[in-house]
């Protein structure tokens, strides 16, 4: 395929090596208009905002993915595929699990558990299991670490149902996943399919078996998670 694709109108050299992607438009806006210099917007499409500038003198990308695996699967695919684009690192929300997690904790995701089919167009026999890339999750541990943030590195569980009738959060967190989360799974199929690298980087926006009263709003999700975004910003190549 050529570019620009059906849903990235950039042209060949307007994404940098890496591309950070929120869920969410509005915090891509958010961003490169608070972190990077020189932030030009490289793609709209569907409102689905990219950006490329400057960090610390560094060229780095920031563009949406949506929300759920068939999203970021269509836009990480492209970057990766068309775009040459090394390296993806979401930066995203999540819902804690663990007993002992607070809201505004920071979770590197090493694997992704997911009830998606996503791993099926492969024709793999056996089960697949997606994980991240290790200089990736390793930088990102380190620099936490420097930063003094309060991290957890660890599984995730991507899911493909927010509201989940089989309401099975408790066995995913008997089996110690820390989080969850909708699009980690997707993005590191897709980075190990095209030989890339990629890294899921979430905030806990709520904990699911805690007290709702204290959740996140959407302009929190939007605007308040710095620290995610500064430390995915800090490991950028």
């Amino acid at each position: 395929m050529n570019i620009p694709t059906p849903h990235i109108t950039a042209d060949a050299n307007d994404f940098a090596s890496t591309v950070l992607m929120p869920g969410d438009p509005k915090r891509a806006r958010f961003i490169a208009k608070n972190f990077l210099t020189h932030a030009e917007l490289v793609n709209d499409v569907r409102g689905v905002q990219g950006y490329t500038g400057y960090y610390k003198g560094k060229r780095v990308s920031v563009m949406a993915s949506g929300m759920g695996m068939p999203s970021i699967g269509i836009y990480s695919y492209e970057l990766f595929n068309f775009y040459g684009v090394d390296n993806i690192i979401r930066v995203g929300s999540a819902g804690a699990l663990q007993d002992g997690m607070r809201i505004r904790d920071i979770v590197i995701a090493q694997g992704a558990c997911t009830n998606s089919n996503f791993a099926a167009q492969y024709g793999l026999i056996g089960t697949y299991t997606p994980i991240a890339s290790y200089k990736l999750l390793r930088k990102a541990a380190d620099t936490a670490e420097r930063m003094g943030l309060r991290y957890y590195v660890g599984n995730v569980y991507s899911s493909d149902t927010f509201y989940d009738a089989s309401n099975g959060a408790g066995k995913w967190r008997d089996m110690g996943v820390l989080a969850i989360e909708m699009e980690a799974a997707a993005l590191y199929m897709n980075a190990a399919r095209a030989g890339k690298n990629a890294l899921c980087i979430c905030t806990i926006s709520d904990c699911i078996f805690g007290d709702p009263s204290k959740d996140t709003t959407a302009d929190e999700r939007e605007t308040g998670f710095t620290n995610m975004m500064e430390l995915a910003l800090e490991i950028a190549e």
